[in-house]
């Protein structure tokens, strides 16, 4: 699933429906990690505290899309995690984080007549 984003420079990752990492791109595992070591196989549960964690839990179970935008270290990013299915059977997340400018232009685009 992830092949195409491994080496973008957007950080991706992938995680089953209880929360078990199966995939994360080459930007998602400097991201996170200090070793630079793929957290493929631990639980994203384990790596977050509170409130962070319970806000995890609540995903889990209600399968809503969660976006927000974070400033860590003078850099800003976009983070945004999504339910992915298989088969319509709710199977995990994905998340996207890439980093944005501080101001950038909005667009309202009208559809067309």
């Amino acid at each position: 699933m992830l092949k195409h984003f491994q080496k973008a420079p957007i950080s991706v990752t992938i995680c089953d429906k209880d929360g078990k990492i199966l995939e994360m791109s080459d930007k998602a595992i400097a991201t996170l990690t200090r070793d630079g070591k793929s957290l493929v196989g631990a639980n994203l549960l384990d790596c977050h505290p509170e409130p962070a964690r319970s806000k995890l839990v609540a995903m889990l179970q209600n399968h809503n899309v969660n976006a927000y935008t974070i400033e860590k270290n003078g850099v800003k990013k976009l983070i945004y995690q999504m339910p992915w299915y298989e088969d319509e059977v709710f199977a995990g997340y994905i998340e996207l984080s890439m980093e944005i400018p501080f101001e950038m232009p909005h667009y309202v685009r009208q559809p067309r007549p």
